[in-house]
Protein backbone atom coordinates (compact mmCIF):
# COMPACT_ATOMS: atom_id res chain seq x y z
CA UNK A 1 0.00 0.00 0.00
CA UNK A 2 1.47 3.15 -0.89
CA UNK A 3 1.69 6.77 1.16
CA UNK A 4 -1.83 8.08 -0.94
CA UNK A 5 -3.58 4.87 -0.22
CA UNK A 6 -2.50 4.85 3.61
CA UNK A 7 -3.60 8.53 3.99
CA UNK A 8 -7.36 7.64 2.15
CA UNK A 9 -7.60 5.22 4.76
CA UNK A 10 -6.39 7.28 7.79
CA UNK A 11 -8.67 10.04 6.71
CA UNK A 12 -11.46 7.36 6.66
CA UNK A 13 -10.82 5.85 9.67
CA UNK A 14 -10.89 9.32 11.43
CA UNK A 15 -14.12 10.52 10.06
CA UNK A 16 -16.11 6.97 10.76
CA UNK A 17 -14.56 7.40 14.31
CA UNK A 18 -15.57 10.73 15.01
CA UNK A 19 -19.08 9.36 12.95
CA UNK A 20 -19.62 7.36 15.78
CA UNK A 21 -18.85 9.64 18.67
CA UNK A 22 -20.97 11.93 17.29
CA UNK A 23 -23.81 9.45 17.39
CA UNK A 24 -23.00 8.23 20.50
CA UNK A 25 -22.65 11.25 22.03
CA UNK A 26 -26.03 12.12 20.74
CA UNK A 27 -27.86 9.30 21.64
CA UNK A 28 -26.56 9.68 25.46
CA UNK A 29 -27.78 13.66 25.33
CA UNK A 30 -31.10 12.32 24.09
CA UNK A 31 -31.23 8.83 26.85
CA UNK A 32 -30.68 12.05 29.52
CA UNK A 33 -32.93 14.42 28.11
CA UNK A 34 -35.93 11.70 28.27
CA UNK A 35 -35.35 10.34 31.69
CA UNK A 36 -34.91 13.91 32.94
CA UNK A 37 -38.27 14.34 31.44
CA UNK A 38 -39.59 11.64 32.99
CA UNK A 39 -38.37 12.48 35.90
CA UNK A 40 -40.05 15.74 36.37
CA UNK A 41 -43.24 14.83 34.70
CA UNK A 42 -43.79 11.12 36.42
CA UNK A 43 -47.43 11.23 35.76
CA UNK A 44 -47.09 11.29 31.78
CA UNK A 45 -45.86 7.79 32.06
CA UNK A 46 -48.97 6.54 33.18
CA UNK A 47 -52.22 7.30 32.74
CA UNK A 48 -55.59 6.03 34.40
CA UNK A 49 -56.86 4.41 30.66
CA UNK A 50 -53.65 2.79 30.06
CA UNK A 51 -54.00 -0.75 29.80
CA UNK A 52 -51.69 -2.60 32.51
CA UNK A 53 -50.31 -6.37 31.84
CA UNK A 54 -49.01 -8.01 35.07
CA UNK A 55 -49.64 -7.56 38.95
CA UNK A 56 -50.32 -3.53 39.61
CA UNK A 57 -48.34 -3.71 42.46
CA UNK A 58 -44.99 -4.83 40.60
CA UNK A 59 -41.60 -3.20 41.58
CA UNK A 60 -40.51 -2.81 37.99
CA UNK A 61 -42.67 -1.28 35.21
CA UNK A 62 -41.64 -1.01 31.74
CA UNK A 63 -43.34 1.92 29.95
CA UNK A 64 -43.88 0.98 26.21
CA UNK A 65 -44.65 3.81 23.62
CA UNK A 66 -46.08 1.26 20.63
CA UNK A 67 -47.70 2.04 17.15
CA UNK A 68 -50.16 -0.73 15.92
CA UNK A 69 -48.94 0.09 12.63
CA UNK A 70 -44.81 0.07 13.49
CA UNK A 71 -42.96 -3.02 12.52
CA UNK A 72 -40.31 -2.73 15.04
CA UNK A 73 -43.24 -3.06 17.29
CA UNK A 74 -44.43 -6.24 16.36
CA UNK A 75 -40.93 -7.49 16.39
CA UNK A 76 -40.57 -6.40 19.62
CA UNK A 77 -43.73 -7.96 21.34
CA UNK A 78 -42.71 -11.67 21.98
CA UNK A 79 -39.97 -10.41 23.18
CA UNK A 80 -41.71 -7.87 25.94
CA UNK A 81 -44.48 -10.69 26.59
CA UNK A 82 -40.92 -13.54 27.22
CA UNK A 83 -40.28 -10.71 29.92
CA UNK A 84 -43.44 -10.72 31.68
CA UNK A 85 -43.58 -15.10 31.55
CA UNK A 86 -39.79 -14.45 32.77
CA UNK A 87 -40.83 -12.28 35.92
CA UNK A 88 -44.66 -12.93 36.68
CA UNK A 89 -44.09 -11.22 40.53
CA UNK A 90 -41.65 -8.89 39.85
CA UNK A 91 -42.94 -7.18 36.21
CA UNK A 92 -45.78 -5.41 34.75
CA UNK A 93 -45.96 -3.52 31.11
CA UNK A 94 -47.84 -0.33 30.52
CA UNK A 95 -48.83 0.50 27.20
CA UNK A 96 -49.24 4.02 25.58
CA UNK A 97 -50.02 4.76 22.41
CA UNK A 98 -47.56 6.54 19.76
CA UNK A 99 -49.98 7.24 16.93
CA UNK A 100 -47.14 8.17 14.08
CA UNK A 101 -48.39 6.07 11.28
CA UNK A 102 -51.32 6.47 8.77
CA UNK A 103 -54.13 5.09 10.16
CA UNK A 104 -52.70 4.38 13.82
CA UNK A 105 -55.06 6.53 15.45
CA UNK A 106 -58.18 4.75 13.93
CA UNK A 107 -56.64 1.04 15.32
CA UNK A 108 -55.81 2.52 18.55
CA UNK A 109 -59.50 3.81 19.25
CA UNK A 110 -60.57 0.29 18.79
CA UNK A 111 -57.33 -1.21 20.95
CA UNK A 112 -58.85 1.33 23.82
CA UNK A 113 -62.82 0.20 23.02
CA UNK A 114 -61.16 -3.60 23.05
CA UNK A 115 -59.90 -3.09 27.12
CA UNK A 116 -63.21 -1.65 27.62
CA UNK A 117 -64.70 -4.74 26.44
CA UNK A 118 -62.27 -6.48 28.31
CA UNK A 119 -60.89 -8.44 25.35
CA UNK A 120 -57.54 -6.23 24.85
CA UNK A 121 -54.92 -8.88 24.84
CA UNK A 122 -56.27 -10.94 21.66
CA UNK A 123 -57.45 -7.87 19.94
CA UNK A 124 -54.01 -6.60 20.51
CA UNK A 125 -52.57 -10.04 19.04
CA UNK A 126 -54.45 -10.70 16.26
CA UNK A 127 -54.00 -6.87 15.14
CA UNK A 128 -50.40 -7.24 15.11
CA UNK A 129 -50.50 -10.58 13.16
CA UNK A 130 -52.59 -9.27 10.49
CA UNK A 131 -50.61 -6.07 10.48
CA UNK A 132 -48.19 -6.79 7.36
CA UNK A 133 -51.52 -6.61 5.70
CA UNK A 134 -53.12 -3.97 6.40
CA UNK A 135 -50.28 -1.25 7.84
CA UNK A 136 -48.46 -0.01 4.19
CA UNK A 137 -46.22 2.31 3.96
CA UNK A 138 -46.66 2.70 1.03
CA UNK A 139 -50.21 4.28 0.50
CA UNK A 140 -53.47 4.15 2.39
CA UNK A 141 -53.82 1.46 5.20
CA UNK A 142 -56.48 -1.03 4.56
CA UNK A 143 -58.12 -0.61 8.12
CA UNK A 144 -61.16 -3.26 7.36
CA UNK A 145 -58.25 -5.93 7.75
CA UNK A 146 -57.23 -4.59 11.16
CA UNK A 147 -61.05 -3.98 11.96
CA UNK A 148 -61.60 -8.20 10.59
CA UNK A 149 -58.78 -9.18 12.43
CA UNK A 150 -60.14 -7.43 15.66
CA UNK A 151 -63.67 -8.80 15.19
CA UNK A 152 -62.56 -12.49 14.49
CA UNK A 153 -60.89 -11.97 17.94
CA UNK A 154 -64.06 -11.53 20.05
CA UNK A 155 -64.36 -7.76 19.63
CA UNK A 156 -67.44 -6.10 19.42
CA UNK A 157 -66.60 -4.44 16.03
CA UNK A 158 -69.59 -1.74 15.77
CA UNK A 159 -69.58 -0.53 19.32
CA UNK A 160 -66.05 -0.19 19.22
CA UNK A 161 -66.59 1.48 15.91
CA UNK A 162 -69.49 3.97 17.73
CA UNK A 163 -67.17 4.53 21.08
CA UNK A 164 -64.36 5.31 18.55
CA UNK A 165 -66.18 8.49 17.60
CA UNK A 166 -66.67 9.75 21.07
CA UNK A 167 -65.43 12.78 23.07
CA UNK A 168 -63.82 9.93 25.79
CA UNK A 169 -61.91 8.61 22.72
CA UNK A 170 -60.75 11.84 21.52
CA UNK A 171 -59.72 12.83 25.00
CA UNK A 172 -57.37 9.31 25.21
CA UNK A 173 -55.83 9.49 21.77
CA UNK A 174 -54.80 13.80 22.73
CA UNK A 175 -53.92 12.76 25.98
CA UNK A 176 -51.30 9.97 24.04
CA UNK A 177 -50.09 12.88 21.91
CA UNK A 178 -49.68 14.89 24.67
CA UNK A 179 -47.44 12.82 26.70
CA UNK A 180 -45.19 11.46 23.91
CA UNK A 181 -44.15 14.64 22.90
CA UNK A 182 -43.42 16.00 26.90
CA UNK A 183 -41.82 13.03 26.81
CA UNK A 184 -39.60 13.58 23.47
CA UNK A 185 -40.91 10.17 22.24
CA UNK A 186 -39.92 10.09 18.58
CA UNK A 187 -39.52 6.87 17.19
CA UNK A 188 -41.80 3.14 18.40
CA UNK A 189 -40.61 0.99 20.38
CA UNK A 190 -39.74 3.17 22.98
CA UNK A 191 -39.06 2.36 26.17
CA UNK A 192 -38.91 3.00 29.63
CA UNK A 193 -38.12 1.07 32.84
CA UNK A 194 -38.52 2.37 35.89
CA UNK A 195 -38.06 5.85 33.83
CA UNK A 196 -35.18 4.42 32.62
CA UNK A 197 -34.38 4.54 29.11
CA UNK A 198 -32.18 2.01 26.66
CA UNK A 199 -28.37 3.20 26.38
CA UNK A 200 -29.15 1.61 22.71
CA UNK A 201 -31.28 0.02 21.04
CA UNK A 202 -32.98 -3.84 20.10
CA UNK A 203 -34.05 -6.43 22.41
CA UNK A 204 -31.09 -7.91 24.60
CA UNK A 205 -30.80 -4.04 26.14
CA UNK A 206 -34.11 -4.28 27.27
CA UNK A 207 -33.94 -7.53 29.03
CA UNK A 208 -30.65 -6.47 30.85
CA UNK A 209 -32.21 -3.27 31.80
CA UNK A 210 -35.03 -5.07 33.02
CA UNK A 211 -33.29 -7.40 34.97
CA UNK A 212 -31.04 -4.99 36.71
CA UNK A 213 -33.88 -2.73 37.82
CA UNK A 214 -35.37 -6.27 38.84
CA UNK A 215 -32.39 -7.43 40.98
CA UNK A 216 -32.52 -3.85 42.90
CA UNK A 217 -36.06 -4.38 43.49
CA UNK A 218 -35.85 -7.97 45.36
CA UNK A 219 -32.78 -6.81 47.73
Amino acid sequence: MNIKKLTVWTVLGIIVIAFLFGMNKYQRGVQKSQEQKAAEQDSRLVRMHSPVFGPQNAKVTIVEFFDPACEACRAFYPFVKDLLRQYPNDVRLVLRYAPFHQGSSEVVKILDAAKRQGNLLPVLEAVLQAQPQWATHHGSPRLEVAYQAAEAAGLDLQKALNDAQTPQAEAMLKQEVEDLTSLEVKKTPTFFVNGRTLASFGPDQLAALVAEEVGKSRK
